[in-house]
């Protein structure tokens, strides 16, 4: 099965850049540009094989087909629903933050 192209809904593009901006301050550069690589690897995954991500903030905030994948080496998740055509990121949060709070709250697009 061909891999299926990543959006990134608005609110996913900013904390990507956010956390990269904090990563490039607080860690330098070199850690910060692992993140971007790791996010990378972890979208490319994602396309390849969807089903692989966690399942548990679906359960926990009644958002069917919601799933979550780690940034290897990092403490950032990515948050994505699978459609036949593409995987939409909604978010990529620190996992200290308040998940359930930060899903909850609107994405940027008017499409929770």
């Amino acid at each position: 099965m061909a891999a299926r192209r990543v959006v990134l809904r608005e609110a996913a593009r900013g904390d990507l850049e956010q956390a990269t901006d904090w990563l490039l301050a607080e860690a330098g550069r070199d850690t910060a540009l692992a993140f971007v690589d790791a996010a990378q690897a972890a979208m490319r995954r994602m396309a390849e094989r969807p089903g692989t991500g966690s399942p548990r903030w679906a359960h926990e905030l009644n958002l069917p087909g919601l799933r979550s994948m780690r940034v290897k080496g990092h403490d950032w998740l990515i948050f994505y629903m699978t459609y036949d055509d593409r995987i939409d990121v909604w978010r990529v949060l620190h996992g200290a933050r308040d998940i359930g709070g930060a899903l909850d709250a609107p994405a940027g697009t008017g499409e929770h």
